[in-house]
Protein backbone atom coordinates (compact mmCIF):
# COMPACT_ATOMS: atom_id res chain seq x y z
CA UNK A 1 0.00 0.00 0.00
CA UNK A 2 2.70 2.35 1.29
CA UNK A 3 4.81 1.58 -1.83
CA UNK A 4 1.69 2.22 -4.31
CA UNK A 5 0.93 5.30 -2.38
CA UNK A 6 5.01 6.48 -3.35
CA UNK A 7 4.61 5.14 -7.17
CA UNK A 8 7.01 2.53 -6.20
CA UNK A 9 9.70 5.12 -5.86
CA UNK A 10 10.46 4.20 -2.01
CA UNK A 11 14.15 6.18 0.16
CA UNK A 12 15.82 2.85 -0.86
CA UNK A 13 18.01 3.53 2.20
CA UNK A 14 16.97 2.55 5.83
CA UNK A 15 19.23 5.80 7.49
CA UNK A 16 16.92 7.76 4.60
CA UNK A 17 13.46 6.12 5.57
CA UNK A 18 14.43 7.37 8.54
CA UNK A 19 15.31 10.69 8.54
CA UNK A 20 12.06 11.19 5.97
CA UNK A 21 10.12 9.90 8.63
CA UNK A 22 10.95 12.30 11.14
CA UNK A 23 10.64 15.06 8.94
CA UNK A 24 6.93 13.87 8.02
CA UNK A 25 6.00 13.54 11.43
CA UNK A 26 7.45 16.20 13.44
CA UNK A 27 5.59 18.58 10.18
CA UNK A 28 2.19 16.62 10.82
CA UNK A 29 2.41 16.88 15.02
CA UNK A 30 4.58 20.65 14.16
CA UNK A 31 1.66 22.06 15.97
CA UNK A 32 1.38 19.95 19.29
CA UNK A 33 5.57 18.76 19.62
CA UNK A 34 7.10 22.74 18.92
CA UNK A 35 3.87 25.19 19.83
CA UNK A 36 4.58 29.08 19.03
CA UNK A 37 4.12 31.10 16.43
CA UNK A 38 7.92 31.26 14.94
CA UNK A 39 7.71 27.13 14.90
CA UNK A 40 4.26 26.89 13.28
CA UNK A 41 5.43 29.93 10.68
CA UNK A 42 9.31 27.79 9.74
CA UNK A 43 6.79 24.07 9.52
CA UNK A 44 4.46 25.86 7.09
CA UNK A 45 7.03 27.73 5.12
CA UNK A 46 9.11 23.86 5.06
CA UNK A 47 6.04 22.24 3.82
CA UNK A 48 5.55 25.38 0.69
CA UNK A 49 9.05 25.24 -0.18
CA UNK A 50 9.11 21.34 -0.40
CA UNK A 51 6.48 21.45 -3.02
CA UNK A 52 8.52 24.71 -4.63
CA UNK A 53 11.65 22.98 -4.86
CA UNK A 54 10.56 19.18 -5.98
CA UNK A 55 8.70 21.29 -8.59
CA UNK A 56 11.70 22.92 -9.52
CA UNK A 57 14.05 19.43 -9.72
CA UNK A 58 11.29 18.06 -11.75
CA UNK A 59 12.62 20.71 -14.41
CA UNK A 60 16.71 20.59 -12.82
CA UNK A 61 16.74 17.35 -12.23
CA UNK A 62 14.51 15.04 -14.31
CA UNK A 63 14.35 17.11 -17.61
CA UNK A 64 18.02 18.46 -17.34
CA UNK A 65 16.47 22.44 -18.39
CA UNK A 66 18.27 25.82 -16.42
CA UNK A 67 16.06 27.88 -15.69
CA UNK A 68 15.30 31.24 -13.52
CA UNK A 69 11.97 32.08 -13.99
CA UNK A 70 10.50 29.94 -11.23
CA UNK A 71 10.17 32.55 -8.88
CA UNK A 72 7.83 34.01 -11.64
CA UNK A 73 5.44 31.45 -11.44
CA UNK A 74 5.89 30.67 -7.82
CA UNK A 75 4.83 34.74 -8.36
CA UNK A 76 1.82 33.98 -10.50
CA UNK A 77 0.46 31.49 -8.05
CA UNK A 78 0.26 33.88 -5.40
CA UNK A 79 -0.75 37.04 -6.75
CA UNK A 80 -3.61 34.91 -8.97
CA UNK A 81 -5.09 34.32 -5.19
CA UNK A 82 -3.99 37.43 -3.36
CA UNK A 83 -5.95 39.37 -6.17
CA UNK A 84 -8.81 37.20 -6.57
CA UNK A 85 -9.29 37.56 -2.44
CA UNK A 86 -8.98 41.23 -2.92
CA UNK A 87 -11.23 41.88 -5.55
CA UNK A 88 -14.26 39.30 -4.46
CA UNK A 89 -14.09 39.09 -1.06
CA UNK A 90 -12.27 36.09 1.94
CA UNK A 91 -14.79 33.54 0.57
CA UNK A 92 -13.76 29.96 -0.55
CA UNK A 93 -14.94 30.70 -4.05
CA UNK A 94 -12.04 33.18 -4.52
CA UNK A 95 -9.81 31.30 -3.28
CA UNK A 96 -10.78 28.73 -5.54
CA UNK A 97 -10.63 30.67 -8.75
CA UNK A 98 -8.11 32.56 -8.03
CA UNK A 99 -5.76 29.42 -7.17
CA UNK A 100 -7.17 28.18 -10.83
CA UNK A 101 -6.27 31.27 -12.22
CA UNK A 102 -2.61 31.60 -11.17
CA UNK A 103 -2.26 28.39 -11.90
CA UNK A 104 -3.63 28.79 -15.97
CA UNK A 105 -1.98 31.40 -16.16
CA UNK A 106 1.48 29.96 -15.15
CA UNK A 107 1.08 26.80 -17.76
CA UNK A 108 0.52 29.32 -20.37
CA UNK A 109 3.38 31.62 -19.14
CA UNK A 110 5.68 28.55 -19.33
CA UNK A 111 4.19 26.76 -22.53
CA UNK A 112 5.08 30.04 -24.46
CA UNK A 113 8.89 30.00 -22.55
CA UNK A 114 9.06 26.34 -23.61
CA UNK A 115 7.80 26.26 -27.28
CA UNK A 116 9.96 29.68 -28.33
CA UNK A 117 12.97 29.11 -26.16
CA UNK A 118 13.35 25.56 -25.89
CA UNK A 119 14.91 24.92 -29.16
CA UNK A 120 18.21 26.69 -28.30
CA UNK A 121 20.98 25.91 -26.39
CA UNK A 122 20.49 25.22 -22.11
CA UNK A 123 22.63 28.46 -21.40
CA UNK A 124 20.69 30.43 -23.56
CA UNK A 125 17.81 29.22 -22.44
CA UNK A 126 18.68 30.16 -19.15
CA UNK A 127 18.98 33.57 -19.88
CA UNK A 128 15.66 34.05 -22.01
CA UNK A 129 14.09 32.74 -18.70
CA UNK A 130 16.66 35.22 -16.53
CA UNK A 131 15.37 37.61 -18.39
CA UNK A 132 11.95 37.34 -18.68
CA UNK A 133 11.65 36.95 -14.84
CA UNK A 134 13.18 40.15 -13.97
CA UNK A 135 11.28 42.05 -16.68
CA UNK A 136 7.95 40.30 -14.65
CA UNK A 137 8.97 41.57 -11.66
CA UNK A 138 9.44 44.72 -12.42
CA UNK A 139 6.07 44.89 -13.78
CA UNK A 140 4.78 43.90 -10.96
CA UNK A 141 6.64 46.29 -9.17
CA UNK A 142 5.69 49.15 -11.68
CA UNK A 143 1.40 48.34 -11.58
CA UNK A 144 1.20 49.38 -8.14
CA UNK A 145 -2.88 50.46 -8.71
CA UNK A 146 -3.18 46.50 -9.05
CA UNK A 147 -0.44 44.74 -7.61
CA UNK A 148 0.51 47.08 -4.35
CA UNK A 149 4.01 47.88 -5.91
CA UNK A 150 7.07 46.80 -3.23
CA UNK A 151 4.33 47.42 -0.73
CA UNK A 152 2.69 44.85 -2.14
CA UNK A 153 -1.02 43.25 -1.00
CA UNK A 154 -2.77 42.68 1.92
CA UNK A 155 -6.01 41.23 1.81
CA UNK A 156 -8.54 38.75 4.23
CA UNK A 157 -8.86 34.95 4.19
CA UNK A 158 -11.76 32.85 4.91
CA UNK A 159 -12.56 33.26 8.45
CA UNK A 160 -12.31 29.81 9.11
CA UNK A 161 -8.41 29.71 8.42
CA UNK A 162 -7.87 32.71 10.95
CA UNK A 163 -6.60 32.87 14.39
CA UNK A 164 -9.84 34.61 15.01
CA UNK A 165 -11.95 31.07 14.32
CA UNK A 166 -12.03 28.92 17.56
CA UNK A 167 -12.87 25.37 16.45
CA UNK A 168 -12.70 24.10 20.38
CA UNK A 169 -12.59 26.54 23.50
CA UNK A 170 -10.11 24.39 25.17
CA UNK A 171 -6.75 24.26 24.35
CA UNK A 172 -5.66 20.45 23.37
CA UNK A 173 -2.05 19.29 24.29
CA UNK A 174 -1.85 23.13 25.30
CA UNK A 175 -2.54 24.48 21.57
CA UNK A 176 -5.37 26.41 20.76
CA UNK A 177 -7.71 24.82 18.38
CA UNK A 178 -8.68 28.11 15.88
CA UNK A 179 -8.59 28.76 12.03
CA UNK A 180 -4.65 29.50 12.36
CA UNK A 181 -4.37 25.40 12.92
CA UNK A 182 -6.76 24.59 10.09
CA UNK A 183 -4.84 26.87 7.83
CA UNK A 184 -1.43 25.15 9.02
CA UNK A 185 -3.11 21.94 8.05
CA UNK A 186 -4.54 22.64 4.60
CA UNK A 187 -1.51 23.88 4.05
CA UNK A 188 0.49 20.32 4.90
CA UNK A 189 -1.89 18.24 3.52
CA UNK A 190 -1.97 20.27 0.19
CA UNK A 191 1.27 19.69 -0.07
CA UNK A 192 2.09 15.96 0.54
CA UNK A 193 -0.38 15.86 -1.90
CA UNK A 194 1.08 17.94 -4.53
CA UNK A 195 4.32 16.28 -3.33
CA UNK A 196 2.78 12.82 -4.20
CA UNK A 197 1.56 13.90 -7.58
CA UNK A 198 5.18 14.62 -8.80
CA UNK A 199 5.87 11.59 -7.31
CA UNK A 200 3.54 9.88 -9.82
CA UNK A 201 4.79 11.80 -12.44
CA UNK A 202 8.33 11.20 -12.57
CA UNK A 203 7.68 7.67 -11.66
CA UNK A 204 5.30 7.20 -14.56
CA UNK A 205 6.27 6.64 -18.51
CA UNK A 206 6.64 10.20 -19.29
CA UNK A 207 9.07 10.78 -15.91
CA UNK A 208 11.27 7.65 -17.47
CA UNK A 209 11.53 8.99 -20.94
CA UNK A 210 12.19 12.63 -19.84
CA UNK A 211 15.34 10.96 -17.59
CA UNK A 212 16.35 9.79 -21.48
CA UNK A 213 15.79 12.93 -23.16
CA UNK A 214 17.72 14.76 -20.10
CA UNK A 215 21.13 11.70 -20.46
CA UNK A 216 20.96 11.78 -24.47
CA UNK A 217 18.34 14.01 -25.89
CA UNK A 218 19.94 13.37 -29.64
CA UNK A 219 19.25 9.59 -29.00
CA UNK A 220 16.12 10.05 -27.45
CA UNK A 221 15.03 11.89 -30.57
CA UNK A 222 16.98 9.64 -33.06
CA UNK A 223 14.13 6.63 -31.35
CA UNK A 224 11.21 8.94 -32.25
CA UNK A 225 10.73 10.77 -29.58
CA UNK A 226 9.83 14.57 -29.44
CA UNK A 227 12.04 16.23 -27.16
CA UNK A 228 10.97 19.81 -27.13
CA UNK A 229 7.66 18.33 -26.72
CA UNK A 230 8.39 16.51 -23.34
CA UNK A 231 10.85 19.29 -22.43
CA UNK A 232 7.62 21.54 -22.92
CA UNK A 233 5.20 19.78 -20.74
CA UNK A 234 7.71 19.18 -18.00
CA UNK A 235 8.26 23.38 -18.48
CA UNK A 236 4.23 23.56 -17.51
CA UNK A 237 3.97 21.08 -15.40
CA UNK A 238 6.81 22.87 -12.72
CA UNK A 239 5.05 26.05 -13.35
CA UNK A 240 2.28 24.58 -12.33
CA UNK A 241 2.96 23.34 -9.59
CA UNK A 242 5.34 26.18 -8.57
CA UNK A 243 2.01 28.02 -9.06
CA UNK A 244 0.34 26.20 -6.62
CA UNK A 245 2.96 26.05 -3.77
CA UNK A 246 2.58 29.96 -3.99
CA UNK A 247 -1.15 29.99 -3.86
CA UNK A 248 -0.68 28.04 -0.38
CA UNK A 249 2.10 30.62 0.55
CA UNK A 250 -0.56 33.74 -0.06
CA UNK A 251 -2.78 31.78 2.18
CA UNK A 252 -0.59 31.19 4.63
CA UNK A 253 0.63 34.82 5.31
CA UNK A 254 -2.47 36.67 3.99
CA UNK A 255 0.39 39.11 1.88
CA UNK A 256 1.89 38.79 -1.09
CA UNK A 257 4.68 41.21 -2.06
CA UNK A 258 7.73 40.96 -4.81
CA UNK A 259 10.43 40.32 -1.86
CA UNK A 260 8.08 37.12 -0.64
CA UNK A 261 7.31 35.49 -3.56
CA UNK A 262 9.57 37.07 -6.90
CA UNK A 263 13.13 38.35 -6.01
CA UNK A 264 16.43 36.51 -6.85
CA UNK A 265 16.91 35.63 -3.77
CA UNK A 266 14.39 32.90 -3.63
CA UNK A 267 15.84 31.57 -6.70
CA UNK A 268 19.09 31.37 -5.33
CA UNK A 269 17.52 29.54 -2.30
CA UNK A 270 16.05 26.83 -4.60
CA UNK A 271 19.07 26.07 -6.49
CA UNK A 272 20.49 25.68 -3.11
CA UNK A 273 17.92 23.84 -1.60
CA UNK A 274 18.11 21.30 -4.96
CA UNK A 275 22.02 20.78 -4.53
CA UNK A 276 21.72 19.75 -1.02
CA UNK A 277 19.26 17.94 -0.99
CA UNK A 278 20.52 15.75 -4.34
CA UNK A 279 19.08 16.65 -8.07
CA UNK A 280 16.96 14.06 -9.72
CA UNK A 281 15.46 12.72 -6.72
CA UNK A 282 12.13 14.23 -5.02
CA UNK A 283 13.10 13.06 -1.66
CA UNK A 284 15.99 15.36 -2.16
CA UNK A 285 13.84 18.55 -1.89
CA UNK A 286 12.27 17.11 0.99
CA UNK A 287 15.99 17.30 2.60
CA UNK A 288 17.01 20.05 1.40
CA UNK A 289 13.90 22.24 2.31
CA UNK A 290 14.07 21.24 5.54
CA UNK A 291 17.79 21.70 6.44
CA UNK A 292 18.09 25.28 4.51
CA UNK A 293 15.15 26.56 6.42
CA UNK A 294 15.87 25.61 9.41
CA UNK A 295 19.39 26.82 8.85
CA UNK A 296 17.97 30.21 7.47
CA UNK A 297 15.46 30.45 11.05
CA UNK A 298 17.69 29.13 13.60
CA UNK A 299 21.19 29.22 12.89
CA UNK A 300 21.83 33.15 13.89
CA UNK A 301 19.93 32.40 17.48
CA UNK A 302 22.02 29.24 17.75
CA UNK A 303 25.27 31.45 17.21
CA UNK A 304 23.94 34.15 19.51
CA UNK A 305 24.38 31.18 22.19
CA UNK A 306 27.63 29.65 21.11
CA UNK A 307 28.86 33.51 21.21
CA UNK A 308 28.16 34.12 24.57
CA UNK A 309 29.10 30.87 25.95
CA UNK A 310 32.48 31.74 24.66
CA UNK A 311 32.46 35.55 25.42
CA UNK A 312 36.08 34.13 27.56
CA UNK A 313 37.54 33.83 23.84
CA UNK A 314 37.48 37.12 22.29
CA UNK A 315 38.60 35.70 19.06
CA UNK A 316 36.03 32.65 18.82
CA UNK A 317 33.29 34.55 20.14
CA UNK A 318 33.57 37.22 17.14
CA UNK A 319 33.95 34.37 15.05
CA UNK A 320 30.15 33.43 15.85
CA UNK A 321 28.78 36.55 16.30
CA UNK A 322 25.21 36.32 15.38
CA UNK A 323 25.20 38.81 12.63
CA UNK A 324 27.92 36.33 10.60
CA UNK A 325 25.56 33.97 10.35
CA UNK A 326 25.18 33.84 6.43
CA UNK A 327 29.09 33.25 6.59
CA UNK A 328 28.53 30.20 8.13
CA UNK A 329 25.58 29.37 6.15
CA UNK A 330 28.03 29.72 3.30
CA UNK A 331 30.40 27.42 4.75
CA UNK A 332 27.37 25.03 5.58
CA UNK A 333 26.68 24.88 1.91
CA UNK A 334 30.49 24.52 0.51
CA UNK A 335 30.72 21.33 3.23
CA UNK A 336 27.50 20.07 2.28
CA UNK A 337 28.71 20.25 -1.65
CA UNK A 338 32.06 18.93 -0.73
CA UNK A 339 31.03 15.66 1.54
CA UNK A 340 27.57 14.95 -0.63
CA UNK A 341 28.39 15.88 -4.54
CA UNK A 342 25.35 14.33 -5.20
CA UNK A 343 23.09 15.52 -2.32
CA UNK A 344 22.34 13.85 0.75
CA UNK A 345 20.04 11.54 -1.32
CA UNK A 346 22.53 10.44 -4.01
CA UNK A 347 25.15 10.15 -0.79
CA UNK A 348 22.99 7.52 1.47
CA UNK A 349 21.29 5.91 -1.68
CA UNK A 350 24.79 5.19 -2.53
CA UNK A 351 25.79 4.45 0.47
CA UNK A 352 23.23 1.77 0.66
CA UNK A 353 24.13 0.02 -3.06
Amino acid sequence: MLTKLLSGDTPRSRLLTVILLVVLVCLAFAPFLFPGTKSLETAARICIFIVLVASYDLLLGYAGIVSFAHTMFFGIGAYGTALALSATGPSYFSLAWGTLAGAVLAAVFALAIGLFSLRVKAIFFAMVTLAVASAFAVLVSQMSWLTGGEDGLNYKIPRELTPAFKLVKEKVLDVRINGKLLAYYLVFFASAFLFLVMLRIVNSPFGRTLKAVRDNAFRAEAIGYRVVWYRTTATVLSAVMAALAGSLLAVWLRYTGPATTLSMEIMIDILLMVVIGGMGTLYGAVLGATLFILAQTYLQNLMGIASEATSAVPFFSTLVAPERWLLWLGVLFILSVYFFPSGIVGRLRAGRA
